[in-house]
């Protein structure tokens, strides 16, 4: 079952494993899925949402009166509110996000899915975003749901991680390893 997954592992695993399958049992995994995507935009929004996350000064009971008034002016009700009322008061509000990454990641993996997070130097255009999903389907034989982070720092080229495998085509790394051969000979 999906406690025996590696995803299980910390805080956020076991929060998000218990509440994957709550979800499973209910029927609700697309439903809580599309919460929690709407709670972390909520997050992403909101200065003092993220202030309220991130920050241990507020006790068990401010912090879920407050995610009490969010959830009820967005109208999110059922698991999902449930589940959000629950994590502020245990306060571990401030793994909330890493429990909506691994419940998305459990998900994925029980619709055989899986993703990869792929870093640019620059946003991938939709063709190229279509594209490299293909050759990733292809490679991994899974639906493969590709999550872009732009970073300019690799300055070209591209790093795709998949679960634990990681292949790093950015042309930083290249740089770097002609850098360290050069030392190497003179």
């Amino acid at each position: 079952m999906a406690g025996d997954s590696p995803i299980a592992a910390g805080v956020a695993g076991r929060y998000a494993t218990a509440l994957f399958e709550l979800a499973l049992e209910t029927d609700a995994i697309d439903t809580v899925a599309a919460d929690l995507a709407r709670f972390e935009a909520l997050i992403a929004e909101s200065p003092d949402l993220q202030r309220l996350v991130k920050s241990p000064v507020f006790d068990s009971e401010e912090q879920t009166r407050a995610v009490t008034a969010v959830l009820a002016k967005v109208e999110m009700g059922g698991i999902s509110a449930n589940f959000l009322k629950l994590v502020a008061a245990n306060r571990r509000l401030f793994a909330v996000q890493r429990m909506i990454r691994a419940y998305r990641a459990l998900v994925a993996r029980h619709k055989g899915e899986e993703t990869a997070e792929v870093t640019v130097a620059e946003p991938l255009s939709d063709a190229h975003r279509a594209e490299l999903e293909a050759a990733l389907d292809e490679i991994t034989g899974k639906d493969v749901h590709v999550e872009v982070r732009v970073d300019p720092a690799i300055i070209g080229g591209l790093v795709v991680k998949i679960g634990s495998r990681m292949v790093d085509g950015s042309l930083r790394t290249k740089l770097n390893a002609i850098k360290h051969a050069m030392k190497e000979v003179g």
